[in-house]
């Protein structure tokens, strides 16, 4: 059993941390306040093992961290959970650096030459940034089996061992074919496939399907 801590009470954040309670870790949800309704009630439905609490409370609780906040507000969510609690620890980033202010599709913040993956390994040094799981529908992280051919999931970051530790963690939730990009560098490519994804799911009128590499 790990103690994980979710930041982030959206859609992603619920899947992922009842995902996880029902591998059996200990989650707490972490929000802005101590009484987040959404979190609170996350809890309440999660039994024993759950709880919530503020980003600080949960980050410092935890001995792996997910980022399941909107990208946009991913650094000061991180901020407040408190560099102090994250410091030495795992922080697996799910989030894309998606600008929606001219309405859908939604274009990028952060491209090219950088990532928010990356901007977050440097604006938290000590930190062991793992990028993955970003470039899929909530419901296929935790459940990829739902496709006849799940496909691929990409991993990357700069720790192997970090690296090492959330694959085997993800294979739990049914994944095996796991390509690791290499570096945090690489999370610029995993990022940028959002914008194909958005169009993708325009076309397929579904938000389940999945990235399958073929050689």
């Amino acid at each position: 059993m790990k103690k994980i801590a979710i930041l982030g009470t959206g859609m992603v954040g619920n899947t992922i941390g009842t995902k996880l309670i029902s591998l059996g870790h200990a989650v707490m949800m972490g929000s802005r306040t101590e009484n987040n309704e959404k979190a609170h009630d996350w809890a309440k439905n999660n039994g024993s093992l759950a709880s919530h609490g503020t980003f600080s409370d949960a980050a410092a609780s935890a001995e792996i961290i997910f980022n399941c906040t909107s990208g946009q507000v991913s650094l000061e969510a991180l901020q407040l959970a408190g560099r102090e609690n994250l410091q030495g620890k795992i922080l697996v980033d799910l989030a894309n650096p998606l600008d929606f202010s001219k309405g859908m599709p939604p274009s990028l913040t952060i491209c090219n030459t950088d990532s928010l993956g990356e901007t977050i390994q440097r604006q938290f040094t000590d930190v062991k940034v793992v990028k993955t799981l970003n470039t899929l529908n909530c419901e296929l992280m935790v459940n990829p089996g739902l496709l006849n051919d799940p496909g691929n999931l990409f991993i990357c970051g700069n720790d192997n061992e970090a690296k090492t530790e959330i694959e085997a963690l993800l294979r739990t939730f049914g994944w095996e074919k796991i390509i690791d990009l290499g570096d945090i560098s690489a999370a610029r490519g995993t990022e940028q496939l959002l914008p194909i994804w958005v169009r993708l799911m325009g076309t397929l009128n579904t938000s389940k399907f999945n990235f399958s590499i073929v050689k």
